[in-house]
């Protein structure tokens, strides 16, 4: 009876023990993640002020998608570079952008932005400056380096016309 008891008692220390070296749950880093997209987001911002269409290109991902207005989707880094390129060619081009929601995944791998932006550029016909103010959305992902790269982009302006 008293080994019965001892073995009892062992095996139950021993499932008290396994239970408790159960891992802990990951930190949750969604503050700090949307902290650090922003930021990012921040230096794209400034950089596009450069109009150099390799800085504005390098914060997409490979494999990005850009969705953008009088344009079809445009797949991979490339392509949105081409698509950009005219912009950083115009003397009127400005940019400002405002980002007035933003939310990470639990697993701290995606974060997304939306916003307003503020854009001026040269109209083809009049050759004068126009502004259009508009929204955004941009997703972020967490690349293998550690860096966050957009996923997907896309803007539609606020006017009707």
């Amino acid at each position: 009876m008293r080994n019965t008891s001892l073995i009892g008692c062992l095996a139950l220390a021993a499932l008290t023990a396994g239970c408790s070296n159960a891992p802990a749950p990951p930190p949750d880093t969604r503050a700090a993640d949307v902290q650090a997209v922003k930021d990012v987001e921040a230096a794209w911002v400034k950089d596009m002020a450069t109009k150099d269409a390799d800085k504005y290109a390098s914060y997409f991902a490979e494999d990005a998608s850009g969705l953008y207005p009088g344009a079809g989707i445009l797949n991979g880094r490339a392509a949105i570079k081409a698509w950009a390129a005219p912009y950083f060619a115009d003397p009127n081009f400005s940019v400002t952008v405002q980002s007035t929601r933003a939310m990470a995944s639990k697993g701290g791998d995606m974060v997304y932005l939306q916003g307003t932006y503020t854009m001026t550029v040269t109209n083809p016909k009049t050759k004068k400056p126009v502004t259009d103010k508009g929204k955004y959305l941009m997703v972020y992902t967490k690349q293998a380096d550690g860096s966050w790269k957009v996923v997907a982009d896309t803007m539609n302006s606020d006017s009707s016309t």
